[in-house]
Protein backbone atom coordinates (compact mmCIF):
# COMPACT_ATOMS: atom_id res chain seq x y z
CA UNK A 1 0.00 0.00 0.00
CA UNK A 2 1.22 3.71 -0.91
CA UNK A 3 2.44 5.74 2.33
CA UNK A 4 -0.23 8.43 0.66
CA UNK A 5 -3.86 7.17 0.09
CA UNK A 6 -5.75 10.11 -1.51
CA UNK A 7 -9.45 10.36 -1.66
CA UNK A 8 -11.31 13.47 -3.22
CA UNK A 9 -14.39 14.72 -1.56
CA UNK A 10 -16.94 17.57 -2.46
CA UNK A 11 -19.58 19.41 -0.99
CA UNK A 12 -22.95 19.35 -0.14
CA UNK A 13 -25.70 21.96 -0.50
CA UNK A 14 -24.75 25.45 1.74
CA UNK A 15 -25.12 28.83 1.91
CA UNK A 16 -22.89 30.52 -0.88
CA UNK A 17 -21.58 34.40 -1.38
CA UNK A 18 -21.33 35.76 -4.78
CA UNK A 19 -17.75 35.37 -5.99
CA UNK A 20 -18.10 31.60 -6.52
CA UNK A 21 -15.63 30.38 -8.96
CA UNK A 22 -14.82 33.66 -10.40
CA UNK A 23 -11.07 33.68 -10.05
CA UNK A 24 -10.71 30.28 -11.44
CA UNK A 25 -12.48 31.65 -14.51
CA UNK A 26 -10.26 34.36 -15.08
CA UNK A 27 -7.03 32.28 -14.54
CA UNK A 28 -7.88 28.59 -15.64
CA UNK A 29 -9.03 27.48 -18.94
CA UNK A 30 -10.35 24.29 -17.99
CA UNK A 31 -12.10 26.00 -15.41
CA UNK A 32 -13.44 28.56 -18.13
CA UNK A 33 -14.76 25.79 -20.62
CA UNK A 34 -16.94 24.00 -17.39
CA UNK A 35 -18.79 27.59 -16.60
CA UNK A 36 -19.50 27.79 -20.07
CA UNK A 37 -20.49 24.31 -21.27
CA UNK A 38 -22.73 25.35 -17.95
CA UNK A 39 -24.26 28.34 -19.65
CA UNK A 40 -24.76 26.80 -22.88
CA UNK A 41 -26.48 23.52 -21.58
CA UNK A 42 -28.44 24.99 -19.02
CA UNK A 43 -29.81 28.14 -21.38
CA UNK A 44 -29.14 30.87 -18.84
CA UNK A 45 -25.66 32.34 -17.24
CA UNK A 46 -25.19 30.33 -14.20
CA UNK A 47 -21.12 31.76 -14.51
CA UNK A 48 -22.78 35.30 -13.92
CA UNK A 49 -24.77 34.39 -11.24
CA UNK A 50 -21.48 32.91 -9.63
CA UNK A 51 -19.38 35.07 -9.91
CA UNK A 52 -21.93 38.48 -9.25
CA UNK A 53 -25.11 37.36 -7.39
CA UNK A 54 -27.45 38.45 -6.19
CA UNK A 55 -27.24 36.45 -3.23
CA UNK A 56 -30.46 35.76 -2.53
CA UNK A 57 -30.89 34.47 -5.91
CA UNK A 58 -27.95 32.21 -5.80
CA UNK A 59 -28.73 30.46 -2.87
CA UNK A 60 -32.46 29.53 -4.13
CA UNK A 61 -31.88 25.54 -4.19
CA UNK A 62 -32.83 25.20 -7.67
CA UNK A 63 -29.61 27.37 -8.83
CA UNK A 64 -27.46 27.15 -5.59
CA UNK A 65 -27.34 22.76 -6.26
CA UNK A 66 -25.88 23.38 -10.20
CA UNK A 67 -23.67 26.35 -8.74
CA UNK A 68 -21.86 24.23 -6.41
CA UNK A 69 -21.76 21.13 -8.80
CA UNK A 70 -19.95 23.49 -11.66
CA UNK A 71 -17.51 25.33 -9.22
CA UNK A 72 -16.77 22.15 -7.65
CA UNK A 73 -15.74 20.46 -10.75
CA UNK A 74 -13.91 23.93 -11.78
CA UNK A 75 -11.48 23.60 -8.68
CA UNK A 76 -10.57 20.11 -9.67
CA UNK A 77 -10.10 21.04 -12.98
CA UNK A 78 -8.14 23.98 -12.54
CA UNK A 79 -6.02 21.84 -10.07
CA UNK A 80 -5.16 18.87 -12.64
CA UNK A 81 -4.39 21.65 -15.14
CA UNK A 82 -2.03 23.78 -12.39
CA UNK A 83 -0.77 20.29 -11.90
CA UNK A 84 -0.93 19.85 -8.33
CA UNK A 85 -3.47 16.98 -8.41
CA UNK A 86 -2.25 14.22 -10.65
CA UNK A 87 -3.39 10.66 -11.43
CA UNK A 88 -6.71 9.84 -10.14
CA UNK A 89 -7.98 9.42 -6.25
CA UNK A 90 -8.02 5.68 -4.59
CA UNK A 91 -11.46 6.91 -3.66
CA UNK A 92 -14.11 9.57 -4.58
CA UNK A 93 -16.93 10.84 -1.91
CA UNK A 94 -19.36 13.77 -1.75
CA UNK A 95 -21.79 14.88 0.96
CA UNK A 96 -25.62 15.03 -0.25
CA UNK A 97 -25.19 17.02 -3.39
CA UNK A 98 -21.54 16.89 -3.82
CA UNK A 99 -22.28 12.83 -4.38
CA UNK A 100 -22.98 14.13 -8.07
CA UNK A 101 -19.75 15.83 -8.18
CA UNK A 102 -17.52 13.07 -7.09
CA UNK A 103 -19.73 10.79 -9.63
CA UNK A 104 -18.55 12.65 -12.37
CA UNK A 105 -15.15 13.02 -11.05
CA UNK A 106 -15.01 9.33 -11.20
CA UNK A 107 -16.00 9.05 -14.73
CA UNK A 108 -19.92 7.58 -13.69
CA UNK A 109 -21.26 10.24 -15.84
CA UNK A 110 -19.95 12.91 -17.19
CA UNK A 111 -20.00 16.93 -17.22
CA UNK A 112 -23.15 17.59 -19.01
CA UNK A 113 -24.73 14.04 -18.32
CA UNK A 114 -24.11 15.28 -14.36
CA UNK A 115 -25.11 19.21 -14.89
CA UNK A 116 -28.35 18.07 -16.32
CA UNK A 117 -29.08 15.36 -13.36
CA UNK A 118 -28.28 18.47 -11.08
CA UNK A 119 -30.05 20.71 -12.93
CA UNK A 120 -33.52 17.95 -12.14
CA UNK A 121 -32.85 17.58 -8.65
CA UNK A 122 -32.88 21.41 -8.13
CA UNK A 123 -35.78 21.77 -9.75
CA UNK A 124 -37.83 19.12 -8.40
CA UNK A 125 -36.68 19.08 -4.41
CA UNK A 126 -37.54 22.66 -4.48
CA UNK A 127 -41.17 22.50 -5.57
CA UNK A 128 -41.66 19.49 -2.94
CA UNK A 129 -40.07 21.93 -0.34
CA UNK A 130 -42.64 24.80 -1.83
CA UNK A 131 -45.45 22.05 -1.47
CA UNK A 132 -45.01 21.23 1.96
CA UNK A 133 -42.71 23.82 3.72
CA UNK A 134 -40.67 21.57 6.18
CA UNK A 135 -37.57 23.20 8.32
CA UNK A 136 -34.18 21.75 9.66
CA UNK A 137 -31.94 21.89 12.59
CA UNK A 138 -28.36 21.13 14.04
CA UNK A 139 -28.31 18.90 17.28
CA UNK A 140 -24.84 19.63 18.98
CA UNK A 141 -23.33 17.48 21.33
CA UNK A 142 -25.91 14.09 20.91
CA UNK A 143 -24.91 10.94 20.42
CA UNK A 144 -26.79 9.32 17.35
CA UNK A 145 -29.00 6.88 19.61
CA UNK A 146 -30.44 9.67 22.00
CA UNK A 147 -31.23 11.72 18.17
CA UNK A 148 -32.72 9.29 16.82
CA UNK A 149 -34.99 8.45 19.77
CA UNK A 150 -35.92 12.22 19.52
CA UNK A 151 -36.74 12.70 16.40
CA UNK A 152 -39.55 9.15 16.41
CA UNK A 153 -40.83 10.63 19.88
CA UNK A 154 -41.82 14.50 17.48
CA UNK A 155 -42.37 12.98 14.55
CA UNK A 156 -39.11 14.22 13.11
CA UNK A 157 -35.89 12.22 10.48
CA UNK A 158 -32.41 12.40 11.12
CA UNK A 159 -31.32 14.05 7.67
CA UNK A 160 -27.30 13.89 8.55
CA UNK A 161 -24.55 12.35 10.35
CA UNK A 162 -22.12 15.23 9.89
CA UNK A 163 -19.37 14.61 12.65
CA UNK A 164 -19.56 13.39 16.05
CA UNK A 165 -21.79 15.41 17.99
CA UNK A 166 -22.96 17.18 15.19
CA UNK A 167 -26.62 15.36 13.43
CA UNK A 168 -28.79 17.67 11.48
CA UNK A 169 -32.46 16.82 11.52
CA UNK A 170 -35.49 17.37 9.50
CA UNK A 171 -39.61 17.78 8.90
CA UNK A 172 -42.31 19.66 9.77
CA UNK A 173 -41.68 23.40 11.75
CA UNK A 174 -43.59 21.69 14.94
CA UNK A 175 -41.81 18.36 14.69
CA UNK A 176 -38.64 19.72 14.36
CA UNK A 177 -39.55 22.18 17.24
CA UNK A 178 -40.63 19.57 19.56
CA UNK A 179 -37.41 17.23 18.83
CA UNK A 180 -35.29 20.47 19.54
CA UNK A 181 -36.92 20.40 22.75
CA UNK A 182 -35.93 16.73 23.38
CA UNK A 183 -33.16 17.06 22.40
CA UNK A 184 -32.20 19.61 24.70
CA UNK A 185 -33.57 17.41 26.91
CA UNK A 186 -31.67 14.52 27.09
CA UNK A 187 -28.36 16.24 27.21
CA UNK A 188 -27.89 18.16 23.40
CA UNK A 189 -25.63 21.13 23.98
CA UNK A 190 -27.44 23.41 21.38
CA UNK A 191 -30.17 22.73 18.80
CA UNK A 192 -29.91 25.23 16.04
CA UNK A 193 -32.55 25.86 13.58
CA UNK A 194 -31.31 26.06 9.93
CA UNK A 195 -31.58 28.54 7.42
CA UNK A 196 -33.00 26.00 4.12
CA UNK A 197 -35.96 26.00 2.05
CA UNK A 198 -37.46 22.50 2.83
CA UNK A 199 -36.41 18.96 4.93
CA UNK A 200 -34.02 18.02 2.44
CA UNK A 201 -33.27 13.88 3.25
CA UNK A 202 -36.72 13.54 4.43
CA UNK A 203 -40.03 11.82 3.61
CA UNK A 204 -41.42 15.68 2.75
CA UNK A 205 -39.33 15.20 -0.55
CA UNK A 206 -41.28 12.26 -1.68
CA UNK A 207 -43.08 13.91 -4.42
CA UNK A 208 -39.43 13.99 -6.14
CA UNK A 209 -38.52 10.61 -6.27
CA UNK A 210 -40.59 9.33 -9.23
CA UNK A 211 -39.79 11.97 -11.55
CA UNK A 212 -36.24 12.06 -10.41
CA UNK A 213 -35.62 8.42 -10.84
CA UNK A 214 -36.81 8.53 -14.28
CA UNK A 215 -33.93 11.27 -14.90
CA UNK A 216 -31.76 8.99 -13.53
CA UNK A 217 -32.76 5.70 -15.26
CA UNK A 218 -32.51 8.11 -18.82
CA UNK A 219 -29.15 9.24 -17.50
CA UNK A 220 -27.01 6.05 -18.61
CA UNK A 221 -24.78 5.49 -15.52
CA UNK A 222 -21.47 3.90 -16.27
CA UNK A 223 -19.01 2.20 -14.16
CA UNK A 224 -16.93 4.86 -12.47
CA UNK A 225 -13.15 4.31 -13.01
CA UNK A 226 -12.46 5.59 -9.17
CA UNK A 227 -14.99 3.56 -6.42
CA UNK A 228 -17.38 5.64 -5.07
CA UNK A 229 -18.23 6.08 -1.11
CA UNK A 230 -22.09 6.05 -0.95
CA UNK A 231 -24.02 7.79 1.72
CA UNK A 232 -26.75 5.65 2.01
CA UNK A 233 -24.22 2.36 2.84
CA UNK A 234 -20.99 4.31 3.69
CA UNK A 235 -19.01 1.67 1.55
CA UNK A 236 -17.47 1.69 -2.01
CA UNK A 237 -19.19 0.63 -4.97
CA UNK A 238 -18.21 0.83 -8.61
CA UNK A 239 -21.86 -1.03 -9.45
CA UNK A 240 -23.42 1.56 -12.00
CA UNK A 241 -26.84 0.09 -10.85
CA UNK A 242 -26.33 0.20 -7.03
CA UNK A 243 -25.13 3.90 -7.82
CA UNK A 244 -28.78 5.24 -9.49
CA UNK A 245 -30.76 3.15 -6.61
CA UNK A 246 -28.13 5.71 -4.60
CA UNK A 247 -29.06 9.01 -6.21
CA UNK A 248 -33.01 8.24 -6.03
CA UNK A 249 -32.50 6.98 -2.16
CA UNK A 250 -30.46 10.16 -0.86
CA UNK A 251 -33.43 11.93 -1.78
CA UNK A 252 -35.58 10.78 1.23
CA UNK A 253 -33.08 9.55 3.31
CA UNK A 254 -29.84 10.20 5.80
CA UNK A 255 -26.45 11.31 4.69
CA UNK A 256 -23.91 9.12 6.78
CA UNK A 257 -21.34 11.34 6.26
CA UNK A 258 -19.40 10.28 9.46
CA UNK A 259 -19.37 6.66 8.50
CA UNK A 260 -18.42 7.34 5.00
CA UNK A 261 -15.31 8.98 6.36
CA UNK A 262 -14.75 6.27 8.52
CA UNK A 263 -15.19 3.67 5.54
CA UNK A 264 -12.32 5.46 4.11
CA UNK A 265 -9.64 6.04 7.13
CA UNK A 266 -10.69 1.95 7.93
CA UNK A 267 -8.99 1.46 4.26
CA UNK A 268 -6.05 2.96 3.68
CA UNK A 269 -6.48 6.67 3.10
CA UNK A 270 -4.51 8.56 4.80
CA UNK A 271 -4.98 12.16 2.75
CA UNK A 272 -8.45 13.60 1.70
CA UNK A 273 -8.26 16.68 -1.00
CA UNK A 274 -12.17 18.62 -0.76
CA UNK A 275 -12.55 20.78 -3.91
CA UNK A 276 -15.57 22.86 -3.85
CA UNK A 277 -16.67 26.53 -2.31
CA UNK A 278 -15.87 26.66 1.18
CA UNK A 279 -14.42 24.11 3.85
CA UNK A 280 -17.25 22.49 5.46
CA UNK A 281 -16.14 19.20 4.54
CA UNK A 282 -12.34 19.77 5.64
CA UNK A 283 -14.11 20.98 9.38
CA UNK A 284 -16.02 17.93 9.68
CA UNK A 285 -12.81 15.08 8.35
CA UNK A 286 -10.76 17.21 10.96
CA UNK A 287 -13.03 15.84 13.47
CA UNK A 288 -14.18 12.58 11.99
CA UNK A 289 -10.29 11.20 11.72
CA UNK A 290 -8.45 13.50 13.05
CA UNK A 291 -4.97 12.01 11.62
CA UNK A 292 -6.09 12.08 8.30
CA UNK A 293 -4.04 15.30 6.06
CA UNK A 294 -6.49 17.57 4.54
CA UNK A 295 -5.99 19.97 1.46
CA UNK A 296 -8.86 21.95 0.62
CA UNK A 297 -8.86 23.30 -3.09
CA UNK A 298 -11.86 26.48 -3.31
CA UNK A 299 -9.48 29.16 -5.20
CA UNK A 300 -7.28 29.82 -6.96
CA UNK A 301 -4.77 30.77 -4.23
CA UNK A 302 -5.79 27.53 -2.97
CA UNK A 303 -3.90 25.60 -6.09
CA UNK A 304 -1.33 28.13 -5.76
CA UNK A 305 -0.14 27.67 -2.03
Amino acid sequence: MPDVMVAWVFPGQGAQEPGMGRDLYEKYGSARDLFDRADTILGRKLSTLCFEGPTDELNKTANSQPAIYVTSLACLAAAREAGVVPGDAAYVAGHSLGEYTALAASGAFDFDAGLRLVEERGRLTAAAAEARRGSMAALLGLDEAAAQSACDEAGAEVCNFNAPGQIVIGGDTDAIERACALAIERGAKRAIPLDVSGAFHTLLMQPAVEPFAQAVSSTGIRTPRIPFVANKTAVATTDAAEIAAELVYQLTHPVRWVQCVEYLAANGVTSAIEFGPGRVLTGLIKRIAPGMGLTNINTAASIEK
